[in-house]
């Protein structure tokens, strides 16, 4: 499979964007307890539940616990998340009982840059008093890469996204690296995994420098180093994704159908 890298198109039967959340989705195990970003993330884990992992209690910083949203959610507070929850509880209480208290397995988060040790920025870009760019913000997202037993992080590949320095740190992965994370007392492994548009990215066990360590069918350790803002390191032989099965796929473009259909207020 080759790519057209201004589309995301692949050349063969599906996209580099649906490879990306296939990957992902992968990630998660049956019966994991996930605090889900919206977007990609949310894509992903959703795709996870409607396939290999049935169990999978997902989690939205509103209040949701065992979300099974039927179209992909706008925001946290997006109604289809309370619709088929398990349960509805405070704000305070998804982060004090359930986060902070140990109870989440992954933290599945989403990004607009990310460095090398797997740090977050969704505030700004450029500089803080008068950015270029005025991100979302924080969110949840320090808490859960803070809290959680460990992080996978979703974002396509491109240079002003895996940058050199972040403008500024929303959410800290491993800080600078080796034993930054525990030195600054933070509980949980961090970032585990960085799944982009051409492969997965793992913290080497030292230094706990991203390292790509997997290419999606079609990408290049090439493509890989021209798209990452530092010099990025690369196993000595990387692994490939097996392809995304035709379950997948078809779960994956229903759910993205529903979900721009009930956006334009049509059916499916």
């Amino acid at each position: 499979m080759t790519t057209d890298g201004n589309t995301g198109k692949a050349a063969g039967s599906y996209t580099t964007d649906e490879m990306m959340t296939v990957a992902a989705s992968r990630e998660l195990a049956d019966g994991t307890v996930c605090f889900v970003g919206i977007g990609l993330p949310s894509e992903a884990a959703n795709l996870a539940r409607a396939t290999h992992a049935p169990g999978c209690v997902l989690i939205y910083e509103s209040g949701t616990v065992g979300a099974k949203p039927d179209v992909l959610p706008l925001s946290i507070g997006d109604g289809v998340l309370a619709e088929h929850a398990d349960s509805v509880v405070s704000v305070p209480e998804i982060f004090n009982y359930w986060l902070q208290a140990g109870r989440v397995d992954v933290g599945f988060l989403g990004a607009a840059q990310v460095d090398r040790f797997g740090n977050i920025n969704t505030t700004v870009v450029g500089d803080y008093d008068s950015p270029k760019v005025r991100l979302p913000g924080a969110g949840g997202a320090p808490e859960i890469a803070t809290s959680a037993k460990e992080v996978i992080i979703m974002l396509r590949h491109r240079p002003r996204a895996l940058v050199e320095e972040l403008s500024f740190i929303t959410s800290v992965g491993h800080g600078t690296g080796g034993n930054a994370r525990e030195e600054l007392g933070l509980p949980g492994k961090g970032p585990t995994a960085l799944i982009t548009d051409l492969g997965v990215l793992r913290p080497d066990p030292e230094t706990k420098e991203l390292t790509l360590v997997v290419l999606h069918p079609g990408a290049t350790v090439e493509q890989a180093r021209e798209a990452t803002g530092w010099d990025l390191k690369v196993a000595v032989n990387p692994g490939s994704t097996e392809p995304p099965t035709e379950k997948e796929l078809k779960l994956l473009r229903e759910l993205k159908a529903r979900t721009e259909a009930a956006r334009k207020g049509t059916s499916a």
